[in-house]
């Protein structure tokens, strides 16, 4: 076994683990608002920074190394000039990930933890030293982070219908997951985007790669997640679907990032006041803010409402 190799299971093994140590079930690690501040604000070492498909693609696989010896794998995918892009487009994949919080516990979530942090160009350049700025005026690079799940299956149809008609569990997480598909609008079918936990006591289903939802053209890999194709969901799921307002989804899907420039360091900070509910991506000198336009949320708000009522009308066997 060569060097690359050994490190590659150490690395693996040591996550894995984590997940034992720490007391989170075998998906994610460590509980999400602790992986969060991470990501966000907590100072790391970038151990490993590999090209995530091919040779020169945009989006990595990365190893962060912390003080505290609780380690994060990533997928890291800096955001081109504008901060959105055809199938890079941080604010979706934000979006989605925050949406979820809306209707479903964090043992339930179907997106794992993703958020945007900031650098000065000055700085990201000790990174990547070709990247040019997301932003200017100031000089901005904007990168997208995801945690990395490690007990998925990869490749393969996701859904298994004798499962879903034989395993409760999996049919929750199944259902929630194509719920939360449809109502982002997911517009690409391959099939790295969805996938199913190794772990059979706890079968959770991930959508990991939501950057060609919401208003976003389809890709060529066809559609099939923009509709919900099972018969049967969650009523626990519904129940909460129908408790959401239309002025939390605006407040909260409005602003889902909100970077600044303060004395030289680009911080996450909570959100403020929405500078343009017209546009996705907002710049106002050294504050940057992503979310979803009003236009998009009210397509979300339509997708609720129409699961709601469906399920009223009893299209769906509720569980």
């Amino acid at each position: 076994m060569n060097w690359s190799n050994k490190i590659k299971i150490q690395t693996i093994l040591t996550l894995f683990l984590s997940s034992i140590i720490f007391g989170q079930d075998s998906n994610i690690a460590f509980p999400v608002e602790e992986i969060e501040k991470k990501l966000k604000h907590d100072e790391f070492e970038i151990f490993r920074f590999r090209d995530l498909r091919f040779e020169g693609d945009i989006g990595k696989r990365v190893i962060l190394r912390y003080a505290d010896k609780k380690d994060l794998q990533i997928k890291w995918r800096r955001a081109l000039s504008g901060g959105h892009a055809f199938n890079n487009a941080p604010r979706f994949e934000i979006a989605a990930y925050e949406l979820q919080k809306l209707f479903l516990d964090e043992s339930d979530f179907v997106v794992p933890p993703t958020l945007a942090r900031g650098y000065t160009l000055e700085s990201y350049k000790s990174i990547e030293a070709d990247a040019d700025p997301t932003f200017k005026d100031p000089d901005i690079v904007l990168v997208m982070m995801q945690y990395w799940l490690n007990t998925v299956t990869v490749g393969g149809e996701v859904y298994n219908k004798e499962k879903f008609n034989t395993d409760p569990l999996y049919a929750k997480h199944f259902a929630n997951t194509n719920i939360m598909t449809y109502i982002i609008n997911h517009q690409d079918s391959n099939e790295g985007n969805l996938l199913t936990s190794t772990d059979e006591k706890n079968p959770r289903v991930f959508s990991v790669d939501n950057g060609v939802t919401f208003s976003s053209p389809k890709s060529n890999r066809g559609a099939k997640w923009k509709h919900i194709r099972v018969k049967r969901i969650p009523k626990k799921t519904v129940d909460r679907l129908r408790a959401i307002t239309s002025d939390e989804l605006h407040k909260k899907m409005g602003v889902v990032a909100q970077l600044e420039l303060v004395n030289g360091e680009v911080q996450s900070v909570e959100p403020s006041a929405n500078l343009n509910a017209k546009k996705g991506v907002r710049q106002k000198g050294g504050v940057i803010q992503l979310g979803l336009t009003t236009k998009e949320i009210r397509a979300v708000e339509k997708k609720i409402k129409y699961i709601v009522k469906q399920a009223d009308k009893g299209k769906y066997e509720l569980f």
